[in-house]
């Protein structure tokens, strides 16, 4: 066993801050995509399933490979997939950006999705080995608040861009930002991994990952054409079975081996299971802001990408603001007080959203997405904290790969659902009687589908209805979303335990040491 002395606590957060710039990285390419697909369909002579799978092969292959990431992380050592994955990020990005058709674009983006999924549950796996139990709820929001930044951004940037410039300058931009990130975290973060090599398990790895994948395309195919196909369905009851079997080969893994892939333990663990599952429904709460109201700003308001990135900012100074007294609350009174806290909050801003009319000035916008934001810096970083704190640093890489494989699925499905229940609500407002049949069909479509019409036949009545009949379908989603805050505010006060372990005797046996198999990037090594 080696035991590293970090130079100092500065390195610490400097190497956080390359782990940030790491995921606002993947937040942004989230983001930035979808302005930029009108311009795919036409430049690269694009079908709308070329779009589809431009964006779903990217999901896809971060969902199934998240869990073998981080078991290869925890083996091989974490700096070092790292590493590589922002490589193979960056030279995916390039390929994006002079991808000549739309096959190749598909390509590039299943390499860039490959490239993700190692460094998103990498990222988080980093903070159990740098950072005592009272700094990472810090550390944590640092993180989120960076990725979560990526969200606004995304638009702002990428509007301008492709103002500017060709489509492929919406991929050159993660370039600047990955070189960066390795410069960071070759110089500041130490190399770890577990001193005693997981076991490879390639069979799991192939169940999970087929599951994981089959469950994310249902619901990508849900929201995208409904629960009724079978094209919905099929993948995703499959993916469910070939989860369940996963699991059951992992018992069987665990009886003959003594270890396996998925560490089932973690899941009797209060703080880990319902940290994981809150911090799930927290994401799924987000997304109601995020699906729902660039739209809002666009379809409604009549803004364009640029200045609906701009409107959601006041998310992101309400998160810093919830994440700085978060950090008081939760040393004070632990993590029950301060995730339910959040939830309340919230429940609370999603509720005002959901009054909102197609008249609404921006400044009631402004507020309820300001205080969505304090809900977040409350919720989810504590949820997570709860959850990473059950964590050994053998087993980090792993078990952040499970809590962000649950996330993201999740989101999936959740935006699946809130889609599903917004546009069941717009159709059922909206009036197209009299129209055509084909711009009948395009107004159901979408907002901008039904403006677009409106537009084009010089109907103020089918301009009106169609705002009326979204606003109403984004209140619908909104204050279902309330719901499941209220829910997990519910939770938290009931499962949720108050602190995840002693924080004095966690501080008093780590001292300002980081216990692992690792390397310092300073050569300040000491062997124990």
């Amino acid at each position: 066993m080696v035991t590293v002395m970090l130079a100092s606590s500065r390195a610490r957060w400097w190497a956080l801050g390359a782990l940030a710039l790491a995921g606002a990285v993947v937040g942004l390419d989230l983001t930035v995509l979808n302005l930029a697909l009108p311009t795919l369909a036409t430049d690269l002579h694009a079908s709308a399933g070329d779009l589809q799978w431009i964006v779903d092969a990217y999901s896809l292959v971060l969902a199934a490979i998240l869990l073998p990431a981080g078991l290869l992380g925890d083996r091989f050592g974490r700096k070092k997939l790292l590493v590589a994955a922002l490589v193979l990020f960056g030279a995916a990005s390039l390929a994006c950006a002079y991808a000549p058709s739309a096959a190749a674009l598909i390509a590039a983006r299943t390499v860039l999705g490959l490239g993700a999924a190692f460094i998103i549950p990498l990222s988080f796996s980093i903070l159990p080995v740098l950072f005592s139990e009272r700094e990472r709820a810090r550390a944590l929001t640092i993180l989120i608040g960076m990725v979560m930044l990526a969200y606004p951004i995304g638009p702002i940037v990428g509007g301008w861009l492709l103002t500017h410039f060709w489509w492929g300058s919406v991929f050159l931009i993660n370039v600047p930002a990955v070189v960066l990130a390795l410069i960071a975290v070759a110089v500041f973060m130490p190399e770890s991994r577990a001193s005693k090599a997981p076991r490879l398990d390639p069979a799991g790895v192939v169940i999970s990952s087929i599951g994981l994948a089959g469950v994310t395309y249902g619901a990508i195919e849900a929201g995208q054409k409904g629960w009724g196909g079978l094209t919905a369905i099929l993948p995703l009851v499959a993916g469910l079975f070939v989860l369940a079997a996963f699991i059951l080969w992992e018992r069987r893994a665990i009886r003959r081996h003594g270890e396996a892939l998925l560490d089932l333990s973690l899941f009797r663990s209060p703080s880990f299971s319902w940290g994981t599952a809150l911090v799930t429904m927290v994401t799924f709460a987000m997304f109601g802001l995020i699906f729902s109201m660039p739209q809002y700003f666009q379809g409604v308001v009549g803004t364009d990408a640029f200045g609906s990135g701009l409107r959601l900012l006041p998310m992101i100074g309400g998160l810093i603001a919830g994440g700085a007294a978060a950090d008081r609350v939760a040393r004070a009174a632990g993590a029950k007080l301060t995730v339910a806290l959040g939830f309340a909050v919230l429940a609370v801003a999603l509720v005002m959203g959901a009054t909102t009319g197609v008249a609404t000035g921006y400044g009631f916008a402004a507020v309820w997405i300001a205080m969505l934001g304090v809900g977040l810096g409350f919720a989810m970083p504590a949820s997570m904290n709860a959850a990473l704190g059950q964590l050994s640093k053998e087993r980090s890489g792993v078990g952040s790969a499970v809590i962000q494989a649950t996330r993201q699925v999740g989101g999936t499905i959740g935006v699946a659902i809130l889609g599903s229940l917004m546009i069941s609500a717009y159709h059922s407002h909206l009036s197209v009687a009299g129209l055509p049949a084909a711009a009948a069909r395009g107004a159901r479509e979408s907002v901008f589908g039904a403006v677009a019409v409106a537009r084009q036949l010089g109907s103020a009545q089918l301009l009106d209805s169609a705002r009326h009949a979204f606003v109403h379908g984004m209140d619908v989603m909104l204050l279902a979303c309330a719901g499941l805050a209220a829910l997990g505010m519910v939770l938290a006060v009931v499962f949720l335990p108050r602190r995840s372990r002693s924080l004095e005797a966690e501080d008093a046996a780590r001292s300002l040491q980081v216990e692992a198999r690792v390397e310092s990037p300073h050569g300040l090594i000491a062997d124990k």
